[in-house]
């Protein structure tokens, strides 16, 4: 497929709504479902698309550049739906760190790998 979309934190609250709405709708695009599976992330709420022919799944983190690099180069990635993030107020007051290294270092990646690719 030449239609390739990648879509972040597709296993959380939003994301999980959306996939199998957009692959169900959107049987032309190919999706790719990028996810750390961390507290928010459930693959169970992904169940009605996991068999869909154009959905892939793949665990793994936006704050790794060279991941994001080769998802663009292995699937021709031509958008981006970004939803992962850090989400969770109490979590920021106990551990801001991962606020920013996710919502700030992990959407600069996604954005160069965009702009290189």
């Amino acid at each position: 497929m030449s239609k390739t979309i990648l879509i972040t934190g597709g296993a959380g609250f939003i994301g999980s709504n959306f996939v199998p709405y957009f692959c169900e709708k959107y049987p032309e695009y190919n999706i790719i479902n990028l996810d750390k599976l961390t507290y928010a992330g459930n693959l169970d709420n992904l169940k009605e698309c996991e068999n869909s022919s154009n959905y892939t799944f793949i665990q793994g983190d936006i704050c790794d550049a060279e991941l994001i690099d080769k998802i663009f180069d292995e699937y021709d990635v031509r958008g981006v739906i970004h939803f992962a993030a850090e989400s969770h107020v109490d979590n920021s007051i106990k551990g801001p760190g991962a606020f920013i290294n996710t919502n700030i270092v992990g959407t600069f990646n996604l954005l160069d790998a965009a702009r290189r690719h």
